[in-house]
């Protein structure tokens, strides 16, 4: 059985762009050059349609504004439109006309009343009102040349887009960096930096009068500052009750010794603990020296709970307080506090690189870093056979 293809079958959807046009009685009212007109109407369609006037009263391209009107059931229903004149027939007086924003709801009852009147079906007013209650149009398919969208929306949905993605991917970051450092990071609770110091105390009452500048550097055995004592200081202990009368004893203190104080080693100021002029006591710290062939060591302090990872060998990173290079080190030792049953680890850490003296004292911010490297992939990938 052979079936011959009918080639004469439209689409519907290409019967909607071609615009059929059906013979619906109905008139058309507009105003044309401050005039008011009305004429029968020839034809209509979902595009446009056309009506009968002279020639004369329309031009090509003209626009206008004007209301079509159509019997249904006895009632006169008008619809509201705009309209450009495309074609005139001088010949038969036929105008045609060409719609312009038309709105959605008229486009759907012209369709209803082409489709009724196509199909000879009797036009309502409650089958009208029906279709227009319901939902005609749908929204239009995304995609296809970029959805509509121009250049510059492209660009704004893009530059969206990769905004969240970078929000995403920080917030994710800044998730996984806590938890590394929560699992990974062991931190100590303080830390200093410490430089082994040697003291210059006060041998007798008196005052202090330096002999060299702050942060200076002296060898052993040099003078660094110089005191004066009354003699009444040096005699004490050695005079017996018959000498201490009251006229010696004014004699004893008005009379003054001067005497030097000297570096115990090859040492830089680190300190002066007495300005110049200010009274001392006997035994009072004058100057912390620091010997110049020691380093600076940062001294840490761990919980208890941490003592694996505060092993002597452990690598560890440091800051110190007003710096932003973070230094590293290992640790070379470790003890309880106080050498007691405490709750706290004394840590002793060697830097890589010398630290200046100057920053004896300064508070640290020390951590050591358990979490996987390089090294520990590679050394899980080799146990494993890979």
């Amino acid at each position: 059985m052979n079936t011959a293809v009918n080639l004469n079958v439209v689409h519907e959807s290409e019967a909607q762009r071609q615009h059929a046009r059906v013979k619906i009685p109905g008139k058309v009212r507009y105003i044309a050059r401050g005039e008011r007109l009305e004429a029968a109407l020839l034809d209509v369609s979902a595009g446009g349609f056309a009506f009968t006037a002279a020639p004369a009263g329309a031009r090509v391209g003209d626009h206008h504004k004007g209301r079509l009107m159509f019997q249904i059931d006895g009632l006169s229903l008008g619809l509201d439109v705009e309209f450009q004149v495309r074609a005139v027939d001088s010949r038969n007086g036929r105008i045609g006309c060409v719609f312009h924003n038309l709105q959605p709801r008229d486009i759907a009852t012209l369709r209803y009343l082409i489709s009724a009147h196509l199909s000879g079906e009797l036009v309502s007013a409650g089958d009208l009102l029906n279709t227009l209650q319901r939902e005609n149009f749908t929204k239009p398919r995304k995609g296809g040349a970029g959805g509509g969208m121009g250049p510059l929306a492209r660009v704004k949905a893009v530059g969206f887009s990769a905004g969240i993605f970078v929000v995403g991917v920080g917030a994710f970051a800044y998730i996984l960096n806590a938890l590394y450092g929560l699992y990974f990071v062991t931190h100590a609770d303080s830390a200093m930096v410490a430089v082994p110091s040697m003291q210059v105390t006060m041998p007798r009452e008196g005052t202090v009068q330096s002999l060299v500048e702050a942060d200076a550097s002296v060898e052993k055995g040099a003078p660094i500052a110089s005191f004066n004592a009354t003699l009444l200081e040096m005699l004490k202990g050695h005079l017996s009750d018959d000498q201490l009368t009251p006229k010696n004893v004014e004699a004893l203190f008005g009379k003054q010794i001067k005497g030097t104080l000297t570096s115990p080693c090859n040492c830089k100021i680190a300190r002066q603990l007495v300005a110049d002029g200010q009274f001392a006591s006997k035994g009072d710290v004058i100057f912390e020296l620091v010997p110049q062939d020691t380093q600076a060591t940062v001294q840490a302090r761990f919980p208890f709970r941490n003592i694996a990872q505060a092993r002597p060998g452990a690598r560890v990173s440091f800051r110190v307080a007003g710096e932003d290079q973070v230094r590293h080190g290992k640790i070379l030792g470790s003890h309880l506090q106080d050498g007691s049953l405490s709750a706290d680890i004394r840590a002793t850490i060697q830097p890589d690189e010398p630290l200046p003296s100057s920053l004896a004292g300064q508070p640290v911010e020390v951590s050591i870093d358990r979490g996987p490297s390089v090294d520990w992939l590679i050394d899980r990938a080799l146990a494993t056979g890979f």
